[in-house]
This record gives C-alpha cells, sequence and structure tokens, in this order.
C-alpha cells in the first residue's frame, strides 16, 4: 500500500488511528466539538458488538428498559461522592421552553441516581430481588480532550443496574458480568485478551465500594480500559432509600451494582488489531466477512461471481459483491484492506478460465489460487483460523511488552513503552501517587494467575501500571 494512503504506526500512533478512523469510513467529527458521527460501517460494527453483548447480558438474567436522558440536579447531589467525582463533566440545562427551569437538570453522564430512585419504588419485599435491569443508551460527558470512540463528549453504551438482598449476591453479580459477560465478549468476540483486576481506592468509580476492571493494551503499549463493573454497597440504597422487607418481616437496605462498556470498544478494536494497512476484523465481528470482487468482466465473470456469493451465504458467511469494474480493482483491494475485510474472493476472466479464484486473506497475509468448488470450505475455514490468530497475536504483543518490576522508577520506566506489573505491598497509595506526576497509572490490582483478588488481599497482589488513553 502506498505510504501516503495511512500515516505508519511507528512514525505517528495518533494519527494513525485518526486516519483509520477517516478512510475506513468509521466515523467523522460532529458538528458539535467532542461529539462524533458514526458512519454505517462503523454502526455496523457497533451493532454486531450491541447485539453479542446484549445477548449475554440477558443470558446473566438482566432484563432492558430506558431511563430519561434529563436527571434533576438534586438527584445527583443525593450521592456526595459520586456527584463530585462527575461534576466536571456535567452538562446542565438550565433553560426551556424559553424561560428558565425552576430546577436545572443534568444530561445523564451516567444513571446511578435516576435509576436508584426507581428501584427504591419497585422494591417492597425480598420477592423482588434480585432486580436486573440494563439500558442501552447515549450519555454526556463534558471532555477537554476528545478522540473519536475514545473519549467524545457523547457517546453510546450498556450500563446495567441491580438491587440484592445481600452484600454477597451483590458481589457474586458484579463479577459475573465482569468475567461470564464482559470478558467472555472481549474474547470471544473481540478477539482482545484482556487483563482482570480491580481498580485501586484511587482510580474506582465515584460512590463505589469496589470497581472490577478489564484492561487492554493497544498496540503503541498503552492501556484502554475496556469495560467496568461495580460494587456500590449500600451507598446508594441509603440515599435513595432503597430498601425491602425481609423474610423476617425486618426493613433492610438493599445492596446495589452498576456496570458499563461502550462504543469505547470500537476505539480498542481498532489499536488492539489494526496495522499500517489498516483495520483488522475479528471475522465474527466483522460486518462484511468475505467480499467477492470482479477483478474485471469477461465472459462467465459476474454469473461466477454471484454464484460464489449465494454459496458462502448458504454456508453462513457474510458475504458481500463488489462487482464495480468502472473502479480500479487496486483501489477497490485498497479499500476493502482498510475496512479490515478477513476474506476476499477475486474473480478474473483469466483464473476463472482455468477454473479457479484467488482468496486473499487480511489476517493472515497472503494470497492463494482456490479451485471454484472449494472456495467456500476454504473461506470458512481461514474465518475460524483468523479469530485465534488476531488473539495470539494481542497476547503475545502484550507479555513481550510487560516487565516485572521492583521498584517505582522501573515501573515509570517500563510505562514509556508498555506496562509493568510491581507488587502492590511494594507501591502502595505513595508510589501510586509518585506515578501519577509522571501520567503513569495503576490500571487494576491483579493476581499472578490472573485471578482478581479480593479487597482483603494482600500478599501476591500485583499493580498493572501503564499509560492510558
Amino acid at each position: 500500500m502506498p505510504k501516503a494512503v495511512l500515516t505508519p504506526q511507528s512514525e505517528d500512533f495518533p494519527r494513525w488511528y485518526q486516519d483509520v478512523v477517516a478512510k475506513a469510513e468509521l466515523a467523522d467529527n460532529g458538528p458539535v466539538r467532542g461529539t462524533m458521527v458514526i458512519r454505517p460501517y462503523g454502526y455496523a460494527i457497533w451493532e454486531r458488538m450491541q447485539a453479542d453483548m446484549d445477548r449475554r447480558i440477558k443470558e446473566a438474567g438482566a432484563r432492558n428498559a430506558y431511563f430519561p436522558l434529563f436527571i434533576p440536579e438534586s438527584y445527583l447531589t443525593r450521592e456526595a461522592e459520586h456527584v463530585e467525582g462527575f461534576s466536571p463533566e456535567l452538562a446542565v440545562v438550565t433553560h426551556a421552553g424559553g424561560k428558565q427551569l425552576e430546577e436545572p437538570v443534568v444530561v445523564r453522564p451516567t444513571s446511578e441516581t435516576v435509576i436508584g430512585e426507581y428501584l427504591a419504588k419497585w422494591t417492597q419485599s425480598y420477592r423482588d430481588l434480585p432486580l436486573l435491569l440494563n439500558q442501552w443508551a447515549n450519555v454526556v460527558r463534558w471532555e477537554l480532550r476528545p478522540r473519536i470512540f475514545l473519549r467524545t463528549s457523547e457517546f453510546l453504551w450498556q450500563e446495567g443496574h441491580t438491587a440484592h438482598a445481600t452484600e454477597d449476591d451483590a458481589r457474586a453479580y458484579a463479577a459475573r458480568i465482569h468475567e461470564d459477560v464482559y470478558a467472555a465478549f472481549m474474547r470471544e468476540m473481540l478477539a482482545l485478551p484482556v487483563v482482570l483486576g480491580r481498580k485501586t481506592a484511587r482510580e474506582r468509580f465515584a460512590g463505589a465500594t469496589n470497581t472490577l476492571a478489564l484492561e487492554g493494551m493497544m498496540r503503541d503499549g498503552k492501556a484502554l480500559q475496556m469495560g467496568t463493573s461495580h460494587e456500590l454497597g449500600q451507598n446508594f440504597a441509603k440515599a435513595f432509600d432503597i430498601t425491602y422487607l425481609s423474610e423476617q418481616g425486618r426493613q433492610e437496605l438493599c445492596w446495589t451494582t452498576s456496570w458499563g462498556t461502550s462504543t469505547r470498544m470500537l476505539g480498542g478494536l481498532i489499536m488492539g488489531h489494526g496495522d499500517d494497512h489498516g483495520l483488522r476484523l475479528p471475522p465474527r465481528l466483522a460486518p462484511v466477512q468475505a467480499l467477492v470482487m470482479v477483478v474485471k468482466d469477461g465472459e462467465g465473470v459476474p454469473e461466477a461471481a454471484h454464484r460464489l456469493v449465494a454459496d458462502l451465504v448458504a454456508r453462513g458467511v457474510r458475504a458481500e459483491l463488489d462487482a464495480r469494474v468502472d473502479t480500479a480493482f487496486g483501489r477497490r483491494a485498497v479499500d476493502a484492506e482498510l475496512k479490515g475485510i478477513p476474506v476476499r474472493v477475486e474473480v478474473g476472466p483469466r483464473d476463472l478460465a482455468e477454473g479457479s479464484v484467488t482468496v486473499a486473506r487480511r489476517i493472515a497475509g497472503g494470497k492463494e489460487s482456490v479451485p471454484l468448488g472449494g472456495v467456500v470450505g476454504v473461506v470458512a475455514a481461514a474465518l475460524e483460523e483468523d479469530h485465534d490468530t488476531l488473539y495470539a497475536e494481542a497476547l503475545a504483543h502484550r507479555e513481550a511488552s510487560t516487565v516485572a518490576v521492583t521498584t517505582v522508577g522501573a515501573a515509570a520506566e517500563a510505562a514509556r513503552t508498555g506496562w509493568a506489573t510491581i507488587p502492590w505491598a511494594t507501591l502502595g497509595p505513595e508510589g501510586e501517587e509518585e506515578l501519577a506526576r509522571s501520567a503513569v497509572t495503576v490500571r487494576c490490582l491483579t493476581m499472578p494467575d490472573g485471578s482478581v483478588p479480593r479487597k482483603e488481599d494482600a500478599d501476591g497482589v500485583l499493580a498493572v501500571v501503564g499509560r492510558a488513553y
């Protein structure tokens, strides 16, 4: 591919990212600073993410609902730590209908407060618990340094909110979402390895008693928080009077959780797998898994291409036809690579005369001549193989870019190009504060075997340290 198509990652990674977003036709900047317009191809990827995540959430027992975009300002002030954490990011409406509002309303930055009001209304007895809700919505958090998909003033997400009778039940459900929904989705759909851990007190969600996080390493060595699941203890239950009548006839406070993932995952997908040719999409996520391309017109070529598309679709492959012979084939091939389409099937008169076509692989690379009768099998096998290839490459990159250290200085140095792991007992809050002055953060606390430490764990707990988006 000519150098002019994309800025090389090694030359300027942020510019490369912007190039991919624009030239793969994923999104555009919106008319208000910090907003974005998601283009059809980018939205098609998001829709596939959304559909699979929604299935997993429902399998975990949550049901979808919808809550208002506007939240009374007084709701946020009822949980002091929560409003303090979000205050700099709030968008507040003070005028509407041609007059000043009696009470300002906040454009939702997250919905713990408004949903807490209704959890209290809908929870009367232990028989109503657990109450497991999820909503797909947009939220607004005013960003000073926006970047499409990664940090925008408005973004799309899902947010789950639950109420439970006991702390153990709430903790177990937050962990279930963290591991069985989020981590599994990222492995099985995004082909991205993530470190599972819990946030330090400094980094956890405002108003939470514990935050479980999933951290992915991008190809430039920086970390991206891919999703979080929060134990909220009884903080919001106290603020919003979320109570229930127990089996013993006593009025008890509920224990609540919240959890969310967003269009930030699209940014992680781009930066976790992309190369100097553009996107590399995991086949399970790709809107188009195989693009059948007419190289140029010739006897029987359009007909053969149409048959191949039909055969691939019949096998369950998401296949499309590109018969735009009025556009140069090279340009079309470059566009397909930019968009990360896993497989191209190139049909031209010369190959067809010999009873074959050319199959080009985006992820594994290379081309091969394949007999017409074997195309469907070759494509299907490639799509299965490519998911594992992407995951293995991302995991190898993370392992090669992570070093174990024993001092704060060594952790800061390692974070220049990747991640460091350091015993939390060695680092501690003081070392965390020292790292923060160099824009290095503790991404999460984890155990050497990759499990999530409990709040009471001390021995063996590792801090994963790096620079982050």
